[in-house]
């Protein structure tokens, strides 16, 4: 730590770089607080090691052992907490068991700053339901996102919703919904937007997502007798669809820009349930980045992100989904027209440029309350 800076301590559940839900959120903006006066230090819960199993299948042991590595980290980290001007928590400070190190923390920081997306204060979390890893289903700890976000200096949203939710929760009534962003200047379009090749529709996500693209399973198989096209699924998982073309792409860092480039449309399946209202719309706004236009399903935030017939398309049942993705794949001249604008909406409110002061805002209004 530098003498006379402001110092600031990261708790999060990713090692730094590797998840969507921490690069395209808070990650990116290290540079821009160490600019206005912050040493930073980040302490995810699971370290590499850990993370590259944690959504695999079996693993039981080195998932316990990597479990355990997270937990003697947490508690030493609880015990330097006084040290910092502020705590900033993303989701909680550990995934499982009782709220005790959240208690712990919230008690020894100077100022904690709470982030969460999506309704984990809900009854109903289908990431948790769904999870690879039974140890995670049947331990995972309750109470922990309501006792943070309860007593927090500051609460920052994924979206309006659950903005409403947590300040009917947070003490201090002190909460603000910021949207997810993207470096608009690293993802930029390289459409033709032409059908001399064959149109490729794309999805982006984890194993934790996959249960949303497997709502379009039967779309996808019913679209594929109607029309030609291949389907890119960039994540971390492998994947089968019996009767469409089918392209599985490992998702690094190093190729996410051209991966994405080269996909033609964009879809977005979410449930409609309570939980998705938590929900921050980022891979609509990712494929917006790219001038990609997205079809989307008409919940949460998404209606907020994307217009109908605008810069983009919004979907409420599976003959919807058929007949946009069937309009796009047949109009090259409205894939242009939806994702040209959608790029506009990227760079004037989703970028990383037009985002910068809403953290700078929160972090500054934390600090002047002393």
């Amino acid at each position: 730590m530098t003498p006379n800076r402001k110092t600031m301590l990261v708790l999060c559940p990713f090692p730094e770089g590797v998840a969507a839900g921490q690069r395209l959120k808070y990650e990116q903006y290290f540079d821009d607080w160490a600019k206005s006066g912050f040493d930073i230090d980040v302490s995810p819960f699971m370290d590499p090691a850990f993370f590259r199993i944690v959504y695999e299948r079996g693993h039981f042991w080195k998932k316990v052992w990597g479990t355990l590595r997270g937990h003697v980290r947490r508690l030493g980290d609880v015990m330097r907490v006084r040290r910092y001007s502020v705590v900033y928590v993303f989701m909680y400070v550990t995934p499982l068991g009782t709220t005790v190190l959240e208690r712990m923390t919230r008690r020894l920081a100077r100022k904690l700053i709470y982030d969460v997306e999506d309704n984990v204060v809900g009854d109903v979390d289908p990431l948790v339901k769904g999870h690879p890893n039974s140890m995670v289903r049947s331990l995972r700890g309750k109470g922990k996102a309501r006792f943070l976000i309860q007593t927090a200096d500051h609460v920052i949203t994924s979206a309006p919703a659950l903005n409403e939710l947590c300040m009917r929760i947070n003490e201090r009534r002190a909460c603000t919904y910021i949207s997810s962003s993207v470096d608009t200047d690293r993802f930029v379009p390289a459409n033709p937007y032409s059908n001399d090749n064959v149109v490729t529709i794309g999805w982006t996500g984890t194993f934790s997502s996959r249960p949303f693209l497997d709502l379009l399973r039967p779309v996808f198989q019913q679209l594929a007798k109607r029309r030609t096209f291949k389907l890119r699924v960039i994540g971390n998982f492998d994947y089968e669809l019996p009767g469409v073309d089918l392209e599985v792409i490992r998702w690094s860092v190093e190729r996410e820009v051209e991966d994405l480039q080269g996909i033609d449309i964009g879809v977005y399946p979410l449930p409609v349930d309570d939980w998705v209202t938590g929900k921050s719309g980022l891979k609509a706004i990712q494929y917006m980045a790219f001038a990609i236009p997205c079809v989307a399903t008409n919940v949460g935030t998404t209606p907020l992100i994307i217009r109908h017939g605008d810069n983009g398309l919004l979907a409420t049942s599976d003959d919807d989904w058929l007949t946009g993705l069937e309009t796009l794949i047949d109009d090259p001249a409205l894939r242009r027209r939806l994702g040209e604008q959608a790029r506009r909406d990227a760079v004037e409110r989703y970028s990383t440029k037009a985002v910068a002061a809403d953290y700078r805002r929160v972090i500054d209004s934390v600090m002047a309350d002393r």
